[in-house]
């Protein structure tokens, strides 16, 4: 039986964007297993879970331990095709396999799900994450990238990478998305998150952190409630700055327009009963938060950053603003509140344009990729 290795940080990763593709190797008859840095287990189509001692931090004296762990289990299983994620998944796993790829002929597929150096970047970055692909790019066989300023980057600077190919994002489940909830329903879940059902609501998807920015959106909000005080805008995400964000709102007295909904499960009902999705992010790979929007038809206002420009056409299916355009932001949310006819012609070309990420075309990407019938 052929075998495939999944190797990620953390499994919730795997789970989020990754069990269509365990569900196609199953398929074509492969024993499928997950290496993550935690002991979750992968909710399907995972025959074999194994906990390395994966860490994010790449000065994690644990990620050592996680390379010569990886290898004895790579040695003693002779996998087909390693595929990781995450950007320290993805250099334990790869420098794990050295020997076994030049041994056993194993092919260890990377996909990238944005490069932490890219244009306008902290030197830091380049300096400390630059080099390191650099390096292990000849140990890749196959590397993903999900926008197109990595893949140029890529095609550009990593000379020594077998294959460099372009596949835009994991795919989303139109099915998921596309639900229609009634009045009464939207009403409901309204009322549930402490908002008044006539409310007009901003929701950003992302987990809390310096790089998503929901500072900007707190600042951003402290104008908006001047102009409109029935805006509401709902942070949904988990938090990993322990309260920095709620504090904040509570010292700007905004507590009352500004919901904390930490992370949730019924993101198509969330999207269901919002107006606009909003990003603030300074760096993005694909942002799927987006692309769901898309499928919901609703109009994105975000900042300008690596990924948003792939999925952005300004005016056209949403309005993406330069960094730091406070003004610029919420002149974009209360055009988009006051001028329904705008919203309708935005949220029915995101509808359309949501069919191009529709999972079912990207797996076939990744069919030809995988070489999988």
């Amino acid at each position: 039986m052929k075998k495939v290795l999944f190797v990620a940080t953390i499994t919730g990763h795997i789970n989020a964007f990754h069990l269509p593709y365990l569900e196609m190797f199953k398929k074509n008859g492969y024993e499928v297993s997950v290496a993550t840095g935690d002991s979750k287990n992968v909710n399907n189509f995972c025959d074999k879970k194994i906990q390395i001692q994966i860490k994010r931090n790449p000065l994690k004296l644990d990620n050592i331990k996680a390379i010569f762990n990886l290898k004895k289990i790579i040695e003693k299983e002779k996998y087909d095709i390693i595929h990781c994620h995450t950007p320290m998944g993805s250099v334990v796993a790869r420098l794990a396999a050295k020997a076994a790829r030049k041994k056993y002929g194993i092919r260890i597929i990377y996909t990238a799900h944005g490069f932490h150096f890219y244009k306008g970047a902290p030197l830091k970055n380049w300096i400390l994450f630059y080099p390191v692909e650099k390096l292990l790019s000849k140990y890749t066989d196959s590397l993903i990238t999900i926008n197109m300023e990595d893949y140029k980057l890529a095609k550009k600077k990593f000379k020594k990478c077998k294959d460099i190919e372009y596949v835009p994002g994991v795919g989303i489940d139109k099915n998921k998305f596309d639900i229609k909830l009634g009045m009464k329903n939207k009403e409901n879940i309204i009322k549930k998150l402490g908002v008044n059902k006539k409310a007009f609501i901003l929701t950003c998807v992302a987990r809390m952190d310096k790089n998503k920015n929901q500072l900007f959106l707190i600042n951003c909000m402290k104008k908006i409630v001047e102009i409109d005080n029935n805006i509401h805008l709902l942070l949904v995400g988990s938090d990993e700055l322990n309260g920095y964000y709620q504090n904040i709102v509570k010292e700007k007295k905004l507590n009352n327009n500004i919901h904390f909904l930490g992370h949730r499960d019924d993101i198509p009902e969330l999207l269901n009963v919002t107006n606009i999705i909003v990003s603030a992010s300074k760096r993005e790979g694909l942002p799927v938060n987006i692309i769901e929007a898309f499928a919901c038809g609703i109009p994105v206002v975000v900042l300008n950053c690596r990924g948003m420009k792939d999925l952005i056409e300004d005016n056209i299916n949403g309005f993406i603003l330069q960094q730091d355009d406070i003004d610029g932001f919420i002149n974009k949310i209360i055009f988009l509140k006051n001028n329904k006819n705008e919203w309708s012609k935005i949220s029915k070309n995101n509808k359309k344009k949501s069919k191009f990420y529709y999972i079912e075309n990207i797996i076939n990407d990744y069919k030809e990729i995988y070489d999988l019938k």
